[in-house]
């Protein structure tokens, strides 16, 4: 076994603390079936963790990024950009366009597209067989029995 002192890795990564944050995080991978980069000699993961830092078999820089990666709570994920059909209803140049083909596929599929700007009146459930719908039009006055 090969004997692995603070003093060889110190030469690659200058603070002792960053060297054990290091190091740590270099056992932690090999720890998960990440692979050697030197042979093990019967020695423990933070030991072959150090005896890869010290040999410049991993870059400490690559490490660090690992452990800020690790530690992050929120990732920044890209915003899909828009389609062509979204850009082309931007353009004021292509809006009456995009307007006519939202009709057309609107049509295709049997439905219309209403441009009036009215309040959604409430959903109320559908009528039964046993409580039809009324409307003040179905109902006809009748005359008066004498």
């Amino acid at each position: 076994m090969a004997r692995v002192t603070v003093e060889d890795c110190v030469q690659r990564v200058s603070n002792r603390f960053e060297l054990v944050m290091v190091a740590a995080q270099r056992s932690r991978e090999i720890s998960a079936g990440g692979e050697l980069r030197i042979d093990r000699d019967n020695d423990k993961n933070p030991v072959v963790a150090l005896r890869e830092i010290a040999d410049e078999k991993v870059s400490p820089e690559t490490l660090y990024n690992s452990i800020v990666q690790g530690l992050q709570r929120h990732v920044e994920v890209d915003e899909p950009e828009e389609d062509g059909f979204d850009a082309m209803a931007s353009n004021p140049e292509f809006a009456g366009i995009a307007g006519q083909m939202s009709e057309q596929m609107a049509a295709a599929a049997g439905m219309s597209i209403d441009d009036s700007e009215e309040e959604e009146e409430e959903v109320k459930p559908a009528a039964t067989a046993a409580h039809p719908k009324v409307s003040y039009e179905d109902v006809q006055e009748e005359e008066p029995k004498v």
